[in-house]
Protein backbone atom coordinates (compact mmCIF):
# COMPACT_ATOMS: atom_id res chain seq x y z
CA UNK A 1 0.00 0.00 0.00
CA UNK A 2 1.10 3.40 -1.08
CA UNK A 3 2.28 5.53 2.09
CA UNK A 4 1.41 9.62 1.85
CA UNK A 5 3.99 11.52 3.85
CA UNK A 6 2.36 14.42 5.45
CA UNK A 7 2.69 16.88 8.09
CA UNK A 8 -0.12 17.06 11.27
CA UNK A 9 -1.47 20.54 9.78
CA UNK A 10 -2.16 19.14 6.62
CA UNK A 11 -3.58 15.99 8.11
CA UNK A 12 -5.75 18.43 9.67
CA UNK A 13 -6.71 20.46 6.41
CA UNK A 14 -7.25 17.69 5.00
CA UNK A 15 -9.65 15.97 7.65
CA UNK A 16 -11.39 19.56 7.35
CA UNK A 17 -11.73 19.43 3.94
CA UNK A 18 -13.29 16.01 4.27
CA UNK A 19 -15.54 17.55 7.11
CA UNK A 20 -16.99 20.14 4.96
CA UNK A 21 -17.19 17.96 2.02
CA UNK A 22 -19.44 15.35 4.05
CA UNK A 23 -21.70 17.92 6.30
CA UNK A 24 -21.74 20.95 3.86
CA UNK A 25 -21.24 20.76 0.12
CA UNK A 26 -22.83 16.88 -0.11
CA UNK A 27 -26.44 17.72 1.52
CA UNK A 28 -26.27 21.38 -0.51
CA UNK A 29 -25.64 19.16 -3.95
CA UNK A 30 -28.31 16.75 -2.81
CA UNK A 31 -31.17 19.42 -2.22
CA UNK A 32 -29.85 21.02 -5.64
CA UNK A 33 -30.75 17.63 -7.27
CA UNK A 34 -34.04 17.57 -5.48
CA UNK A 35 -34.52 20.67 -6.48
CA UNK A 36 -33.87 20.14 -10.25
CA UNK A 37 -35.84 17.21 -10.03
CA UNK A 38 -39.18 19.03 -9.86
CA UNK A 39 -38.83 21.16 -12.74
CA UNK A 40 -39.67 18.31 -14.33
CA UNK A 41 -38.44 16.55 -17.66
CA UNK A 42 -34.53 15.68 -16.65
CA UNK A 43 -32.70 15.56 -20.39
CA UNK A 44 -33.53 19.14 -20.58
CA UNK A 45 -32.80 20.34 -17.57
CA UNK A 46 -29.56 22.28 -16.96
CA UNK A 47 -29.59 22.60 -13.49
CA UNK A 48 -30.09 19.05 -12.77
CA UNK A 49 -26.92 17.70 -14.92
CA UNK A 50 -25.06 20.50 -13.65
CA UNK A 51 -26.20 19.22 -9.85
CA UNK A 52 -25.40 16.03 -10.67
CA UNK A 53 -22.11 16.68 -12.20
CA UNK A 54 -21.05 18.47 -8.89
CA UNK A 55 -22.08 15.26 -6.88
CA UNK A 56 -19.92 13.12 -8.90
CA UNK A 57 -16.75 15.79 -8.17
CA UNK A 58 -17.66 16.04 -4.78
CA UNK A 59 -18.37 11.78 -3.87
CA UNK A 60 -14.90 11.36 -5.52
CA UNK A 61 -13.00 13.89 -3.95
CA UNK A 62 -14.41 12.38 -0.32
CA UNK A 63 -12.90 8.81 -1.51
CA UNK A 64 -10.13 10.92 -2.71
CA UNK A 65 -9.26 12.20 0.74
CA UNK A 66 -10.71 9.32 2.67
CA UNK A 67 -7.95 6.68 0.67
CA UNK A 68 -5.29 9.47 1.75
CA UNK A 69 -5.94 9.76 5.13
CA UNK A 70 -6.12 5.70 5.54
CA UNK A 71 -2.70 5.62 3.94
CA UNK A 72 -0.96 8.68 5.72
CA UNK A 73 2.50 8.89 6.86
CA UNK A 74 2.37 11.25 9.37
CA UNK A 75 5.24 12.77 10.26
CA UNK A 76 5.97 15.56 13.02
CA UNK A 77 9.57 17.63 11.95
CA UNK A 78 9.39 18.67 15.84
CA UNK A 79 10.29 15.54 16.80
CA UNK A 80 12.93 14.85 14.84
CA UNK A 81 16.75 14.94 15.81
CA UNK A 82 17.61 18.23 15.20
CA UNK A 83 20.92 17.78 13.36
CA UNK A 84 21.07 20.11 10.06
CA UNK A 85 19.79 17.38 7.50
CA UNK A 86 17.29 18.03 5.26
CA UNK A 87 14.28 15.79 5.75
CA UNK A 88 10.42 15.44 5.60
CA UNK A 89 9.14 18.92 6.93
CA UNK A 90 11.66 21.01 7.63
CA UNK A 91 11.66 24.56 6.43
CA UNK A 92 15.14 25.14 4.44
CA UNK A 93 16.72 28.24 3.41
CA UNK A 94 18.37 28.28 0.22
CA UNK A 95 20.93 30.81 -1.60
CA UNK A 96 21.50 30.66 -5.24
CA UNK A 97 25.75 30.84 -5.19
CA UNK A 98 25.55 32.70 -8.54
CA UNK A 99 22.58 35.77 -7.85
CA UNK A 100 23.16 35.37 -3.82
CA UNK A 101 19.19 35.28 -3.58
CA UNK A 102 17.80 33.30 -0.85
CA UNK A 103 14.22 31.83 -0.84
CA UNK A 104 12.92 29.60 1.97
CA UNK A 105 10.85 26.53 1.24
CA UNK A 106 9.06 24.16 3.68
CA UNK A 107 9.22 20.67 2.50
CA UNK A 108 5.43 18.85 2.50
CA UNK A 109 3.71 16.11 1.11
CA UNK A 110 1.82 16.42 -2.31
CA UNK A 111 -1.62 17.70 -0.92
CA UNK A 112 0.02 20.43 1.07
CA UNK A 113 2.35 21.64 -1.56
CA UNK A 114 1.33 25.46 -2.54
CA UNK A 115 4.19 27.09 -4.34
CA UNK A 116 2.82 30.47 -3.74
CA UNK A 117 3.52 30.22 0.21
CA UNK A 118 6.76 28.33 -0.29
CA UNK A 119 5.61 24.77 0.65
CA UNK A 120 6.94 22.17 -2.04
CA UNK A 121 6.11 18.86 -2.66
CA UNK A 122 8.95 16.31 -1.40
CA UNK A 123 8.57 15.23 -4.67
CA UNK A 124 9.75 18.56 -6.37
CA UNK A 125 12.90 19.07 -8.26
CA UNK A 126 13.99 21.28 -5.50
CA UNK A 127 12.89 19.23 -2.31
CA UNK A 128 14.71 15.91 -3.76
CA UNK A 129 17.91 17.54 -4.58
CA UNK A 130 18.13 18.97 -1.25
CA UNK A 131 16.90 15.75 0.96
CA UNK A 132 19.63 14.17 3.07
CA UNK A 133 22.13 17.62 2.50
CA UNK A 134 22.87 19.37 5.50
CA UNK A 135 23.10 22.79 6.36
CA UNK A 136 26.10 24.65 4.58
CA UNK A 137 26.06 21.91 1.69
CA UNK A 138 26.44 23.33 -1.74
CA UNK A 139 24.11 21.25 -4.14
CA UNK A 140 23.71 21.31 -7.65
CA UNK A 141 19.68 21.70 -8.92
CA UNK A 142 18.22 20.66 -12.33
CA UNK A 143 15.96 23.38 -12.87
CA UNK A 144 13.72 24.95 -16.10
CA UNK A 145 16.64 27.23 -15.87
CA UNK A 146 19.26 24.98 -16.23
CA UNK A 147 21.44 23.42 -13.23
CA UNK A 148 21.82 26.37 -10.35
CA UNK A 149 24.00 25.92 -7.68
CA UNK A 150 22.67 26.68 -4.31
CA UNK A 151 23.75 26.84 -0.29
CA UNK A 152 21.97 25.08 1.94
CA UNK A 153 22.49 28.04 4.91
CA UNK A 154 19.73 27.15 7.36
CA UNK A 155 17.56 24.07 8.25
CA UNK A 156 14.87 25.10 10.67
CA UNK A 157 12.48 22.00 12.07
CA UNK A 158 9.41 24.19 13.22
Amino acid sequence: MQRYPMTPEGKVALEKELQQLKTVDRPRIIQAIAEAREHGDLKENAEYHAAREQQGFCEGRIQDIEGKLGAIQEIDVKTLEQNGRVVFGVTVTIENLDTEERKTYKIVGDDEADFKINKISVNSPIARGLLGKNEGDEVKIQTPQGEVEYEIVSVEYI
